[in-house]
């Protein structure tokens, strides 16, 4: 008990023998029943190639029950040489959005989000808010459509 309450390492950390920069984060809103398009540049700084795994988390800012503080629905790992860029899109359904709701059905529902990519679940680089507009969809969750990444 007199120990910290905090994990010794945030999830999805990592050390690498370079470092990432993170810029012009775009993030396209869908609606609950239209995927939500989030892309983000990721450019190696260092003088050495390295891996990065790029994260992606959402916050969903008004939902009708008690919700994570953040969730994670997307990563993907790259590799970039010394100086070089990419850029990470992430293609996120909306039964990734989706919860159990009072009623106990699996839904998605219209209003605030927050996404946030970066490093780790500490180490958020970029941080955009979007409106979903639409009306509550409900969703079976075994048919949760997985995000889809691409990378350039």
């Amino acid at each position: 008990t007199d120990g910290p309450a905090a994990p010794l390492f945030p999830f999805g950390h990592g050390l690498s023998y370079t470092s990432f920069r993170y810029e012009h984060l775009e993030v396209v809103a869908g609606s609950t029943v239209a995927p939500t398009t989030v892309s983000i540049v990721v450019t190696n700084t260092g003088t050495r190639a390295g891996d990065e795994v790029v994260q992606l988390y959402v916050t969903d800012e008004v939902a009708s029950v008690a919700r994570p503080s953040r969730a994670l629905v997307g990563f993907a790992r790259i590799t970039l040489a010394a100086r070089e860029s990419a850029t990470v899109t992430f293609t996120v359904h909306p039964s990734r959005l989706a919860f159990y709701d009072e009623a106990m059905r699996f839904v998605c529902e219209p209003g605030a989000f927050l996404f946030a990519v970066g490093a780790s679940r500490t180490d958020i680089r970029a941080r955009a808010a979007v409106d979903l507009g639409g009306e509550v969809a409900e969703y079976l969750q075994r048919e949760i459509v997985s995000t889809a990444v691409e990378t350039d």
